[in-house]
């Protein structure tokens, strides 16, 4: 039978991949430290599980399309105490992020259709966009300039009649690139000199490890027709399995499109708004403690990669997330060999490898994303292991 020749473009998963050769090496009793997905084992506020478990409706209904009014009013006050004023209509609850960027991506692209996008960027774009029929034009970055790319040098020459947006992932995954207000500045012009929609993925936000002030492309009114960011609770109050998030922009005709397709798909789940909702009372020091925390283990993952000769990667300024070039052939090679064939004392590493995060063919093959998530202990383990790992490799 046929398929869709644009799902046969798309590929499996960097970080969920290997799960079949992760199965079989724990059966094998291995030890498994996993940097290659970014679940954090940070708690969930408990105000989540009490808003759920206080829920009283005698029958759990539809929610409205557009999200409950208490998620929504707490959105709006989140971005409130931001500095930015949003309306009720300027904010649609989605399944996480991820179905948020679906429907700005269906609402947006056509066949023939580009976006640009900072490579290495999250590999899901890359099936997100192909399923519209359009493609990704890359905006090349290299880990010796530290991956940045908010530059007019770098990004009008790929600007052509085929261009609908540009979309951003700030604080940056894979990278940790955290842009400057200056720099956001520059992106958000940029579209707007060029008619462009730009795209903010912004679930990262309170992960930022400079002191820097949180920031949003949606601060910039006088390009709001063109802004679009996509936010989400996943992250941000480690709520990974929620699956709630959000589609922000003030361009009406976009969230009217947008409606079209939240209607069809009736609704975000019910609960999980109302447990979301109830995360954004929860203290400010809930973020002060996590950033801290991520920071430490960022540090503990920067001064282990330190020691192994001929990695080249810079130290993150945001998100929980190094990318890395490591002294290897092919990562992907690598990743299957620690997997099948390499363990320290019972112990063996799982990453993302980097292939999968660009749009280029062949770039980032000796590349990997590593998911600093683990506690401080586990990740000096885990750099003990994975630097024992690339010797014995190199030298087979």
């Amino acid at each position: 039978m046929r398929f869709s020749s644009k799902i046969e473009k798309c590929g499996l998963s960097p970080m969920r991949k290997f799960h079949p050769y992760q199965l079989e090496a724990e059966a094998r009793g291995r030890n498994i430290y996993h940097l290659n997905i970014g679940q954090p084992d940070i708690s969930t506020p408990q105000a989540f599980f009490d808003a759920v478990k206080d829920f009283q409706q005698p029958v759990l209904a539809y929610a409205p399309s557009p999200g409950i009014p208490a998620y929504i009013e707490a959105v709006k006050g989140y971005y409130d105490r931001l500095g930015i004023q949003l309306e009720s209509g300027d904010i649609l609850a989605t399944t996480g992020g991820s179905e948020a960027l679906e429907i700005v991506l269906a609402c947006i692209l056509d066949e023939g259709d580009e976006i640009l996008i900072p490579e290495p960027f999250y590999p899901n774009y890359n099936t997100f966009v192909r399923v519209t029929g359009a493609s990704i034009r890359p905006i090349h970055t290299t880990p010796e300039e530290g991956y940045r790319y908010a530059d007019r040098a770098k990004i009008e020459p790929l600007i052509n009649e085929h261009t609908r947006a540009i979309m951003i992932t700030n604080p940056g995954n894979p990278t940790g690139v955290v842009l400057s207000h200056e720099e956001m500045r520059l992106m958000a012009d940029i579209a707007k000199e060029h008619g462009l929609f730009i795209i903010g993925d912004e679930v990262y936000r309170e992960f930022v490890y400079g002191g820097e002030k949180l920031a949003s492309l949606a601060e910039f009114t006088d390009v709001a027709e063109n802004v679009i960011v996509i936010d989400s609770v996943s992250k941000r109050f480690s709520a990974c399995g929620a699956r709630v998030g959000a589609l922000i922009s003030k361009n009406k005709a976009l969230m009217g499109h947008a409606m079209k397709i939240c209607q069809g798909r009736l609704c975000s789940a019910t609960l999980d708004q109302v447990g979301a909702a109830a995360l954004y009372g929860v203290d400010p020091g809930y973020f002060d403690a996590v950033r801290e925390e991520y920071k430490r283990r960022r540090d503990t993952c920067m001064a282990g990669l330190a020691k192994i000769p001929g990695v080249v990667c810079e130290c993150p300024k945001g998100a929980f997330y190094i990318m890395a070039k490591l002294p290897v052939d092919d990562t992907d090679k690598f990743q299957t060999w620690l997997l099948q064939e390499f363990d320290d004392n019972g112990d063996t590493v799982m990453f993302a490898p980097g292939e999968g995060f660009y749009a280029t063919p062949g770039k980032g093959k000796d590349e990997v994303r590593l998911a600093y998530i683990l506690k401080q202990e586990d990740l000096e383990r885990a750099m003990e292991v994975l630097a024992k790992g690339i010797a014995a490799y190199n030298a087979r």
